[in-house]
């Protein structure tokens, strides 16, 4: 009988499961079209609930170094995105006066989407990004870019050669860490005694609540409550002193880190309001977890019926992008090109290419004015409408909008 897996942050061993999605292949692993009649590799993605520190979590099956040493995920493709973080720059630098004396690092800095703000107002950064890829794009933005792994090893060496953070970030990141002490101890070292971290990740309340089983796959390793990231942070020597609750990537939280030693920065009403909502909910109780995996395979029935139904009526369907979050959907419902004719997505580097695992056509999004499908099926539904925005054109030739969740949807 097989060992159960224990749980990455306190060793509890795993025996409640969340959902199983049965088996996929990694998200972002875009095939060239000789590789489409090569072995693909498929993992479970089963995701488990600790019964001590109720994180949910998904086994580690890939090293990171095999997910993220080259990606597809480039952050400046999405306009409502840069939006966020610029917004985001300008609140740190006139909340925390961050300025040209202070030393910005982030970790997981993609493309330079965020740090590039920064830069403009004459401030040092630093980003540390693994995707070489992805790092040098940074850099030929003029961002200051290591590409390596973050841990404790690379914070011990930053922090001896004097580049401590004032502002320490990380976007959606903490959900890709496998080894999350390791991950939040670095944290700790890098972080300047008054420093401040700033983190945001999908809030697990909110994938349970409006059924977005779309964002687990394997690139995502851990899903979070405050009440959970908390602990996490108290064992580093680390306090939550404030929370603010966002809209992006379908509901997350943005969490502010100090020293437990910071007595500038007490911990504020928001931080004790959503602990109170989080425990009200049942965040600290296993039932609350168990009955997710029924509301999955409901929702599953729900879009198949859907294109089902459409595909006999003759319609024309295609996708809008290729996320990663589409992928794990599409692998699970069993989408195929039988239902969706191609997607499309405004990022160069997957044209050409087919989805992991279900092998639909990716092309540029002007493929969709030409071939002017009946529905366009919008696989990033949290940008669903900055998507229907730039789409609108479809509805000159009667094409409707089709959201897969948090259910199915058609929009005219």
């Amino acid at each position: 009988m097989q060992n159960s897996p224990s749980c990455r942050f306190c060793s509890t061993n795993l025996n409640h499961t969340l959902v199983d999605l049965g088996m996929s292949p990694l998200c972002e692993s875009f095939l060239k079209a000789d590789q489409l009649n090569q072995m693909e590799p498929f993992y479970p993605l089963h995701v488990y609930v600790c019964e001590k520190c109720f994180l949910a979590q998904i086994e580690e099956y890939v090293s990171p170094e095999s997910i993220f040493s080259e990606y597809a995920y480039f952050s400046s493709y999405s306009d409502s995105w840069l939006q966020h973080v610029k917004r985001y720059t300008d609140t740190m630098i006139d909340r925390f006066g961050i300025n040209a004396s202070s030393h910005v690092v982030e970790l997981a800095s993609n493309d330079g989407y965020l740090l590039q703000y920064f830069v403009k107002r004459g401030i040092p950064v630093l980003g540390i990004e693994p995707a070489l890829n992805i790092a040098q794009t940074a850099v030929a933005k003029g961002v200051p870019t290591i590409a390596r792994f973050f841990g404790e090893k690379l914070a011990l060496e930053l922090a001896e050669t004097g580049k401590k953070a004032d502002l320490l970030i990380g976007n959606n990141v903490l959900a890709q860490v496998p080894d999350l002490n390791d991950f939040v101890k670095g944290m700790k070292i890098l972080l300047k005694p008054a420093g401040i971290i700033t983190m945001e990740f999908p809030h697990v309340m909110k994938l349970i609540e409006e059924n977005q089983f779309d964002t687990i796959y394997h690139e995502h390793f851990s899903y979070f409550s405050l009440y959970t990231v908390g602990k996490i942070f108290s064992f580093h020597g680390m306090k939550i002193f404030d929370i603010e609750e966002l809209a992006t990537h379908g509901g997350s939280l943005r969490i502010y880190a100090a020293h437990n030693d910071d007595d500038a920065k007490p911990i504020g009403k928001q931080v004790d309001d959503l602990r109170a909502r989080e425990k009200a909910g049942g965040i600290a109780n296993l039932d609350y977890y168990i009955s997710f995996g029924e509301k999955v395979k409901q929702t599953k029935r729900g879009i198949l019926g859907v294109l089902i139904d459409l595909k006999k009526e003759g319609k024309s369907i295609c996708g809008y992008g290729a996320p990663g979050k589409g992928n794990t959907l599409l692998n699970y419902c069993g989408i195929r090109s039988d239902f969706l004719d191609f997607t499309c997505d405004r990022n160069p580097y997957k044209h050409g290419r087919f989805t992991p695992g279900t092998h639909i056509p990716i092309y540029p999004p002007e493929k969709i004015q030409e071939v002017r499908p009946d529905y366009l099926f919008i696989l990033p539904w949290n940008l669903k409408d900055e998507i229907m925005k730039q789409m609108s054109f479809i509805r000159d030739w009667g094409g409707k909008f089709i959201v897969p969740i948090p259910e199915v949807k058609i929009y005219p």
